[in-house]
């Protein structure tokens, strides 16, 4: 993601307008590296984003919400001690530098106005957030960085800040017509032109060094064993272009999706993609950052923090097939029994001609109508009467053990299914409360141990996700199988229709009808929900059966969320995460 010096000027100067004279009434840290500032602003209240993390480091202002752990980090409660109540007097971006500096006017213990910065810097690996006091000593800082780390730049409370080494080599910017045609003229031979480009020039992109060169000479990468003349003069336009450009201060806010997912961001109009890349303007910097970092974030954060949970729950899974495949297995074997009665009473047929001390009992048998012979192999160490009792007594086992293989098959299947369906509510978990309510419902139905030495503690359960159709109605659907339980057969009508996407693991989707028939569009709508929160998100379209609640019951012994259902009818829907976000209720 090219969040570089040029659209962090963008970013800077958006920022400046919007938070000069903004007051601090809260610091909140939800994560290690991400802090949240509540502000009043001139135009009304508003959060500010700061992320000093590896590969998301940025500053906006954000309409996410956050959960914030029971006890704050000290590195917040420092912050609290010096930023609540403070005002920014101006936000600043020092010459081309990947780092934004918030200037603020604060009081210090006894009242007396002082000045300090909160220096957020966006460089890759060291990406940092500092505080320092007017004197440019640091107070202290999200991730410290002693002299074994960097010899070069340590940062250290109580040690005098000082901006990053410049690079050594000129800003694009910078240089006038006759500079930049001077240093494309003597350009690396047999080098690709956008690393070379990148290797030259501070400022640029790898993102906009493969633009300048796809806008110049029509391909993103092109390795060049010279410039000719004509081609010189393109990229000396695609390069004076720019420049102008960005002087200027023309920065629009792209955002660039390839099918429904967030691929890049940049500051300007993105064409090397062609058809497959779409470019979509954003109202702001700002708004542009919070939904690119927020939908990519979120997934990551709620990965990490289900990783444990899901790792438990595929062991388990894994474990459970197995053991039904060897239920199975031997459940085929049980079936072949009837060869152990047929040989048991061949041998007590034939007592008269077997001794004790045989190996094999040659006899016709008279269970097959040609009457062939076969061979029954036997303990040498056992009678004929004990060679018969053994058999008859592995016929029995095996009558008994199918009838026990049955019962524990079918709770096998059962358990199967429904740790398949605990592994996609995890997937689709969306908060920290989610994944604590599957956590309960796995020990309520004893797939989890109970924790120990904690206290139970009781806690309202969630309410299923409200959506209101374009038609108006209201649409429920389940989070988690505890709640699909409640929500069909304690919360919906008997008269309310109930869908549910066909054959795969999926929430409950409940349309409240109130007494009236719900429209085709509303149908339509709740189906397109159900493929959303289920396994069939992103697969294209996907079977939804639709039935009246009165026609789905619980099934007989079945955990929670398994249901039968008939009298159902059944559409074809397609997942749209645009239109689940648009008729939410929030």
């Amino acid at each position: 993601m090219p969040l570089d010096s040029v659209f962090l000027s963008g970013l800077a100067g958006e920022l400046s307008e919007k938070l000069t004279g903004a007051k601090i009434d809260k610091v909140q840290q939800p994560e290690r590296d991400l802090l949240i500032l509540s502000l009043r602003m001139p135009g009304g209240n508003g959060r500010l984003l700061i992320n000093g993390g590896v590969g998301s480091a940025r500053v906006h202002l954000t309409q996410g919400k956050f959960e914030n752990p029971a006890e704050p980090p000290m590195f917040c409660m420092l912050l609290r001690k010096h930023l609540v109540g403070a005002r920014i007097e101006r936000v600043e971006q020092p010459h081309d530098e990947r780092l934004l500096l918030l200037h603020l006017d604060a009081r210090d213990e006894m009242g007396v106005n002082v000045r300090k910065r909160l220096i957020v810097e966006m460089m890759g690996r060291q990406s940092n957030v500092i505080l320092t006091g007017e004197d440019e000593i640091i107070i202290d800082c999200m991730r410290r960085v002693d002299p074994s780390m960097s010899e070069l730049r340590p940062i250290l409370p109580g040690m005098r800040y000082r901006l990053p080494p410049r690079p050594d080599k000129p800003t694009l910017f910078d240089l006038d017509q006759s500079a930049r045609a001077e240093m494309v003229a003597h350009a690396e031979p047999g080098a690709a032109l956008d690393s070379w480009l990148l290797r030259t020039f501070s400022g640029l992109s790898p993102l906009v060094c493969r633009e300048l060169c796809y806008r110049a000479l029509g391909d993103a990468s092109p390795r060049l064993d010279a410039l000719s003349d004509e081609q010189q003069g393109r990229l000396l336009e695609a390069l004076d272009a720019l420049c102008y450009t960005v002087n200027a201060g023309n920065l629009e806010p792209v955002l660039l999706c390839e099918g429904e997912k967030l691929r890049d961001f940049t500051y300007l109009a993105v064409e090397q993609y062609g058809s497959a890349v779409r470019c979509e303007s954003r109202d702001s910097f700002s708004a542009l950052l919070d939904e690119f970092y927020l939908r990519r974030d979120k997934a990551e954060s709620m990965r990490r923090r289900s990783q444990s949970l899901q790792k438990s729950m595929k062991t388990l899974r894994d474990r459970t097939a197995k053991k039904l495949a060897l239920q199975r297995e031997e459940l085929r074997r049980s079936e072949d029994r009837e060869v152990l009665r047929r040989r048991a009473d061949l041998i007590t047929a034939n007592l008269y001609r077997m001794k004790k001390g045989d190996r094999v009992l040659r006899t016709e048998d008279y269970y097959d109508p040609d009457m062939p012979t076969v061979e029954i192999p036997l303990d040498v160490l056992k009678t004929p009467q004990e060679n018969a009792a053994a058999l008859y007594k592995q016929y029995r086992k095996a009558k008994t053990a199918e009838q026990h293989l049955n019962v524990l098959i079918a709770e096998g299947e059962k358990n199967l299914e429904y740790l398949n369906s605990v592994l996609d509510e995890i997937t689709r978990a969306e908060t920290e409360r989610d994944l604590s309510e599957i956590r309960q419902e796995l020990r309520e139905t004893g797939f989890l141990r109970p924790e120990r030495g904690k206290k139970k503690q009781k806690s309202a359960p969630s309410a299923p996700l409200r959506f209101v159709s374009d038609t108006g109605y209201e649409i429920l659907v389940g989070r988690s199988n505890m709640q699909n339980d409640t929500l069909t057969h304690r919360t919906a009508r008997r008269t309310d229709l109930w869908l549910h996407v066909q054959k795969i693991h999926g929430s409950h989707v409940i349309i409240r009808c109130m007494d009236t028939t719900p429209d085709d569009g509303t149908i339509a709508q709740a189906a397109s929900l159900a493929v959303y929160y289920s396994q069939g998100r992103g697969g294209g379209k996907i079977p939804v059966d639709v039935t009246q609640v009165r026609h789905v019951r619980k099934s007989p012994g079945g955990l929670p969320g398994m249901v039968l259902y008939t009298d159902y009818q059944t559409v074809i829907a397609e997942s749209d995460e645009a239109l689940a976000q648009r008729l939410l209720q929030k």
